[in-house]
């Protein structure tokens, strides 16, 4: 009997944690979906356990493209640039707070780089004018990207705090809008944005 409660309160507990669930979902402003929205809840209280995510911490350089577009990684956090042309590249970003210079490199070479302050940083290629990417740096661990659909669930995200969706194409001051929010401590909670996007700014 004791074995049962137990498992019970344990079944309790894990339903408790994954039913407050956020869903985000970002429109333009004909209703369309918006794809590649970062969205971001920071609560008020702050966050004090390390922030860490299960995708690497890279950007490729892949059939003159980066890989991926946009990459979510916490403050603090290392970023591999690893080379997969058969061309050399010569990375950079001129972004405020992130700022940095990975000179040419070739095939199968890897230059990495350690961001310390949250933002984004708009990466480029000195030689390759069409390749881009954004790397979003966050001190959250609520956070999440849009998909196709234009909706994203953020899991375990509660209480008072600010929300944030940022978009390269966004039109708005650092390609970003917020609110404050109060989100339920148990039960699935909803927000939406409609945004204003620059031309062709979609999805990548």
């Amino acid at each position: 009997m004791r074995a049962f409660l137990s498992f019970a309160v344990a079944a309790l507990m894990a339903g408790n944690a994954f039913a407050a669930d956020l869903t985000v979902r970002v429109t333009d402003a004909s209703g369309a979906p918006v794809e590649n929205a970062v969205i971001t809840f920071t609560p008020a209280a702050g966050v004090t356990t390390p922030i860490r995510f299960s995708w690497p911490y890279q950007v490729a350089q892949q059939n003159l493209q980066f890989d991926p577009y946009i990459l979510i990684v916490p403050v603090g956090a290392t970023v591999r640039f690893p080379n997969l042309d058969r061309v050399r590249h010569h990375v950079y970003s001129f972004s405020e707070g992130a700022r940095f210079e990975l000179e040419l490199f070739g095939r199968d070479e890897s230059r990495s780089h350690r961001f310390t302050q949250a933002g984004v940083a708009a990466v480029g290629c000195n030689i390759h004018d069409q390749m881009q990417a954004y790397i979003v740096i966050v001190d959250t661990p609520y956070v999440g990207r849009t998909a196709a659909t234009g909706a994203v669930v953020i899991a375990g995200a509660i209480g008072q705090g600010t929300l944030r969706v940022w978009h390269p194409n966004l039109r708005a001051r650092g390609g970003a809008m917020t609110r404050v929010v109060t989100l339920p401590a148990s039960g699935a909670a909803q927000e939406a944005f409609s945004v204003q996007l620059r031309a062709g700014g979609h999805a990548h």
